[in-house]
Formats: structure tokens, C-alpha cells, sequence
């Protein structure tokens, strides 16, 4: 993963390198859907603005710099519904073009809806540091399009392990997703996982199998991403082992997508 990553190829085959990064012990998190660096700020926008996820605009790029600059102060970064290099993003590999903006040196782009030159949808990681390994799994799902990205840092005896991911939107696919992811990460005692996972916290956690994994709920009072224009929604998160403690969490007020970035300073026992 390094910093000329080309995309992923959606497959559940591991792509492992060797880590020369020191030691992680406190990390600033964000985990941010993007929307294909469409701005959206009402409903209409819905339908005034749907041209825009099959054809370019000229006004992409600036949201994009936009968003470099919301992520940039951050070490590692889930990005969510980031088009890895279609007709609509002019060609431009989203999750690339802001590794080189923010100057993050790594980074990652998935893709898991791919309608070919139109629009290439998926997930994207961003990182100040390099994982000695990386896993690309698509997740089950009734209609395919959804993905995760696990990246393993630190040492491979004790792995700080992030799964990035973007859930699918009813219950029972949810449900099935979080037994898969549970199923690879279950065994690990230092777990990070962020993204848009379309559900409130209580869903998330009494009606999937992370019941069982004691993740800690930010004691955010569960502060709305949803959507960015008047926030009503709690769907996308940041959750954490006990082993790791939250120092602060934050729902940043920049609403340039249909969803609001979540952020997270760690410290790492």
C-alpha cells in the first residue's frame, strides 16, 4: 500500500507489505461517506444534482480540494462512496486524489459498484501510516456493492486492526455483513471500526453479532451525520476495543456531502 496504490480489485485475496512504521500509541481518526464529491445541501438536491453521480462537473474538483482539507489534519481516514476513476469524477481516482492533496504517503481505493466508465463506487483508505497487511472483502449482500477494507498495523503477535466499511441500507443485509466481518476480526483484541453503517448504534449492536465483541459506544449522545443540511440520523460511527482509549469525538460541521464526518482522537494502550 504504497503511495502509488492502484485500486482495489474487490476480491477477498490479501495484499500483504512489510511495515517500517513506528509503534502506534495515539492516532486522530476520521471516517467520512463523500458522496462522490457531490455537494448536497437540501433535499432537492437529490434530484436537481442526480446528473451528477453518471456525468462530470466542474465543480467536483473544488469539493474535493474541500475535502482534502477537512481530512488533512487527520492520520487515518475511512472514506466512504469515493469513485476510484469513472466518467462522472472526470477520470479521477478519488481516494488518490486526496492521499496526494492532504499528503497522506498511503493510501487505498476499493471498489465495489463498478458500472464501468460511468461511476465506480466503493471505499477508500488513507493513511500516515503503513499496514503490514490488507484485506479486501465484499460483503454479502442480496445486491452486490458493498465492501470492507481491513488494514493490520503494529505487529502481527498483537495487530491494531481497522475495518473500514460502507453497509448495506436494510436490517437483515446489515445483520448478515457485521456476522462476516465478525467471523474474520473475532480473535483480535485491538479493533477500530468505522464507516457508514447506515443504522443507529442501538440496531448495530443488540441485532448483530458485535454484541458479543464488548466495542465501546462514543459517549457522544449519539450526535446526528445525517443528513449534513439537518442532522437527524446517527449512521455513521467509530468504534472502538476496550483496550483502546477515546479521548474525544467529534461530529465536524462541514457539509459538503449528504453525510457529516465523524472524528476520533485514540490512545492506544
Amino acid at each position: 500500500m504504497r503511495e502509488n496504490q492502484r485500486d482495489g480489485s474487490n476480491k477477498n485475496t490479501p495484499s500483504t507489505t512489510i511495515s517500517s512504521s513506528p509503534e502506534i500509541r495515539e492516532l486522530r481518526l476520521l471516517s467520512y461517506n463523500i458522496q462522490a464529491g457531490i455537494e448536497t445541501d437540501k433535499y432537492r438536491h437529490y434530484i436537481t444534482k442526480s446528473w451528477q453521480h453518471v456525468l462530470p462537473s466542474s465543480k467536483r474538483i473544488h469539493n474535493l480540494h474541500r475535502i482534502a482539507n477537512t481530512v488533512k489534519d487527520f492520520d487515518i481516514v475511512a472514506l466512504q462512496e469515493a469513485d476510484g476513476g469513472s466518467l462522472r469524477s472526470g477520470f479521477i481516482n478519488q481516494a488518490k486524489f486526496l492521499a496526494h492533496a492532504a499528503n497522506f504517503p498511503y493510501w487505498y481505493q476499493q471498489n465495489n459498484r463498478n458500472v464501468g466508465r460511468i461511476a465506480q463506487s466503493g471505499n477508500g483508505l488513507l493513511s500516515r501510516y503503513e499496514p503490514y497487511r490488507l484485506e479486501d472483502h465484499r460483503l454479502p449482500a442480496t445486491i452486490p456493492g458493498r465492501g470492507a477494507i481491513i488494514a493490520f498495523y503494529g505487529s502481527p503477535n498483537r495487530p491494531l486492526v481497522f475495518v473500514l466499511l460502507h453497509l448495506s441500507l436494510g436490517q437483515r443485509a446489515q445483520r448478515r455483513q457485521l456476522a462476516y466481518i465478525h467471523e474474520i476480526i473475532q480473535s483480535h483484541t485491538d479493533i477500530i471500526l468505522m464507516g457508514d453503517l447506515n443504522c443507529q448504534l442501538e440496531t448495530l449492536i443488540a441485532k448483530s453479532r458485535l454484541k458479543h465483541m464488548d466495542l465501546l459506544l462514543p459517549d457522544v449522545n449519539q450526535a446526528p451525520t445525517f443528513p449534513s443540511w439537518r442532522p437527524l440520523r446517527a449512521i455513521d460511527h467509530i468504534l472502538v476495543s476496550p483496550s483502546i482509549t477515546i479521548n474525544q469525538v467529534t461530529v465536524l460541521p462541514h457539509s459538503i456531502s449528504d453525510h457529516l464526518p465523524i472524528a476520533m482522537d485514540i490512545k492506544i494502550s
